[in-house]
């Protein structure tokens, strides 16, 4: 794959299972922001107070540069790791997986967890619909409305993605373009006659 290309979900996605009694409920969320993942976490916690455990795992970043796993009371690394260890297997980021557990009784012992914790975060990811994004640069470009029809040119053969244009006496453009692509699309909008910023 692509430096510029990761993979995230399109949508949540949820699955439950059952483990000697135990059940357990995943939740994947397809996420942007810390702020976002907090939301998520609150509103799980108030839809299942009574349940035993909320334990969660979160990449964010094109590369998942940023990521935290939660045990939530289980037993050190037998809980928010396998979940960690689900999304790293399946290259996803910009995710959050939350499992609740509502303890049924018997003890499933520390392998027994990590299988139940990794089972459930597979099911959640299974039934998500995988997308692939692309890393993408923001670039503003000033012109002078005489060279509308050069920059226009080069906008249409590399195709960035016009977040907002403004026609004035002198023009604006706010372009995002693939990482990959984006060093070819500035030096030809500067031979058109645009003056280019990096967003």
């Amino acid at each position: 794959m692509a430096d510029d290309v990761y993979l995230t979900i399109a949508a949540p996605a949820e699955a439950a299972s059952r483990e000697r009694s135990s059940k357990f409920l995943s939740y994947i969320y397809p996420v942007a922001s810390e702020e976002e993942i907090r939301g998520h976490l609150d509103a799980l916690r108030k839809r299942y107070y009574d349940a035993t455990h909320h334990c969660y795992a979160w990449r964010l970043g094109p590369h998942g540069e940023a990521f935290r796993a939660n045990d939530d009371g289980e037993p050190s690394g037998t809980a928010g790791k396998p979940i960690l260890g689900q999304l790293l297997s399946h290259g996803l980021t910009d995710c959050l997986v939350v499992v609740v557990r509502y303890f049924g009784g018997t003890k499933l012992g520390v392998p027994g967890l990590i299988a139940a914790y990794r089972e459930s975060t597979a099911e959640a990811i299974a039934a998500a619909e995988i997308i692939e994004r692309t890393v993408d640069r923001r670039l503003r470009v000033d012109f002078p409305y005489v060279a509308m029809n050069d920059i226009m040119r080069v906008v249409k053969e590399q195709q960035p993605r016009i977040e907002e244009q403004l026609f004035d006496n002198l023009c604006t453009l706010r372009l995002a373009i693939r990482e990959s692509r984006a060093a070819e699309l500035v030096e030809r909008l500067r031979k058109a006659g645009g003056s280019v910023e990096e967003l």
